[in-house]
């Protein structure tokens, strides 16, 4: 392209020329230079061609007394990306300290911004956060972005997202690259703002700011944490229809759902969400945290279990459930029924803490202690002892 560029630039003044040259050969014209007494004559096609003659020789004159200038200036840039090179490359052997010396001294202007945020990453992998903040607040303003992402680096290793969402909220960091945008979400699920997190997933997907299964885990991890973080039913309720429909049936969303509902009074919500997504798909964990969740609707709930446990039978989690509700609504026979199989199917430590409950509640605090052993043997991978 270059080549390209400088032979259309001479073919234009060189048909430049020629157009100066005929119209100077069909009237020469007059030129006439009295200095002092003498004179001097000549047309103004030899004045041009001496004009051009002494510009040449000017810019000659010039390229000659700058050249040791402009070689000591290669040398000065090749010197300062050597070091450069070699900070780099020192920082990712490990060898902070050499990185921190070298890559300061590493050119000028971009260069410069570099060097200086490897620096302060060099200084925080040594744990020198303040010489780390130091070799931030030394880039220069025109590279108002990489400082921003310096900082906020820095504000999220030291656990304060709310001075990472400052350095990126500055105007003269605006607009946010990628590696930017998702320092910001992560900034903003950290400090407790998962809703805004979430709605940046779409952004940090057009952007490719994130692999596809990094993107996938925040994804579910964010939607969770909105979730918890609603502060009344109308909020809760309008993330969750926000939601795609595929995440309505993944356990860690729909638990964190139905916690917070079931925390916020609005306990129909709480277990139709549970039931809606166990009918899409089966999950254990969801079918123990149906008759774990701290809401009534005793009944109702006992008898949706019964009927999955139809499909179900063999379902430890569901059978654990069951035992609960039945325990929760004064039925401790059935309660036993349901422990016996649930820890015949490998309930574990979470059957013999039930059965614990269970017979504590029937005042046999002899089993009950056993039971409560159990669970701790359980829980630890030691064998359970024969409760008589």
């Amino acid at each position: 392209m270059n080549l390209f560029r400088n032979l259309l630039l001479w073919i234009l003044l060189a048909i430049v020329g020629a157009l100066a040259w005929h119209l100077l050969a069909q009237d020469p014209g007059y030129v006439l230079v009295r200095y002092r007494g003498w004179d001097y004559t000549t047309n103004l096609l030899w004045v041009g061609v001496a004009a051009v003659v002494a510009l040449f020789v000017l810019w000659l004159l010039w390229a000659l007394i700058a050249l040791p200038l402009r070689a000591w200036r290669q040398r000065r840039d090749q010197q300062s990306r050597a070091r450069l090179g070699t900070g780099l490359e020192a920082l990712y052997h490990g060898h902070y300290a050499r990185a921190e010396k070298l890559l300061p001294q590493a050119g000028d202007d971009s260069d410069a911004a570099v060097a200086l945020l490897a620096s302060s990453r060099a200084a925080l992998a040594r744990g020198d956060h303040d010489a780390a903040r130091r070799h931030l607040d030394a880039i220069d303003v025109r590279h108002a972005l990489t400082r921003a992402i310096g900082h906020a680096e820095l504000s999220l290793a030291e656990e304060r997202p709310t001075d990472a969402l400052v350095a990126l909220d500055a105007p003269a960091a605006q607009p946010l690259s990628p590696r930017g945008l998702a320092l910001r979400a992560e900034a903003l699920a950290v400090s407790g703002q998962a809703g805004e997190a979430y709605a940046l997933l779409g952004a940090l997907r057009q952007q490719q700011a994130l692999p596809d299964t990094v993107l996938a885990e925040r994804e579910l991890r964010w939607s969770a944490a909105a979730m918890r973080q609603a502060a009344d039913a109308n909020a809760l309720a309008d993330r969750w229809e926000s939601l795609p429909k595929p995440l309505r049936s993944e356990p860690t969303i729909v638990t964190a759902y139905a916690e917070r509902a079931a925390a916020l009074g609005w306990d129909a919500a709480a277990t139709s969400s549970i039931e809606q997504a166990l009918a899409t798909r089966w999950d254990e964990r969801l079918a123990a945290r149906y008759g774990s969740l701290p809401l009534a609707r005793y009944a109702e709930r006992q008898a949706a279990a019964e009927r999955w446990l139809q499909q179900h039978p063999g379902s430890p989690a569901l059978l654990l459930t069951l035992a609960r509700l039945a325990r929760l609504q004064d039925q401790p026979q059935p309660a036993m029924d349901y422990l016996q199989r649930a820890l015949a199917q490998g309930a574990g430590g979470e059957g013999w803490e039930e059965l614990g409950h269970n017979y504590a509640q029937l005042g046999d605090d002899a089993r009950a202690r056993a039971a409560y052993g159990n669970a701790l043997r359980a829980m630890r991978g030691e064998p359970v002892v024969v409760i008589e």
